[in-house]
């Protein structure tokens, strides 16, 4: 009986923490998120070379193998700096042997040709690392 008044007392605790102080209960801000993702950086050389090859597509302006390519981005996960809709458009990064698009992605905000910054994503958008070298 102890237990369970212990239990039901700390639930109480983090469901009052959650409401009135979302700030202190999640493990994360959203701040916090957009910091570490912005922090982390891959070189154009680090990239897979499927990877090369899409970010050279991308500054070429194309051609795009797939269809999905060039399709705006949401952001929904808010893992990228908060922009309009819009900004950000996705293309897919080939996996070798995978049966779909795969997970790996580039991300590019900014003009077509000329964006203002790419991120990579190796595990389809959960993180990002923004991609700099010669283009900078």
């Amino acid at each position: 009986m102890r237990f369970a008044a212990a239990k039901f007392a700390l639930t109480s605790l983090l469901l009052a923490l959650a409401i009135t102080r979302p700030d202190l209960a999640q493990a994360r801000s959203q701040t916090d998120r957009l910091e570490q993702g912005s922090s982390a950086t891959i070189a154009i050389a680090e990239l897979p070379r499927q990877g090369r090859e899409t970010y050279e597509r991308i500054r070429q302006g194309g051609p795009f193998p797939l269809e999905k390519d060039g399709v705006v981005f949401g952001n929904r996960e808010r893992q990228l700096p908060s922009q309009r809709r819009g900004y950000y458009r996705e293309y897919t990064v080939q996996t070798p042997g995978s049966r779909d698009r795969g997970a790996r992605r580039i991300v590019c905000g900014g003009p077509a040709r000329q964006p203002h910054a790419c991120y990579y994503t190796a595990d389809h958008y959960a993180s990002f690392r923004k991609i700099v070298g010669d283009h900078e």
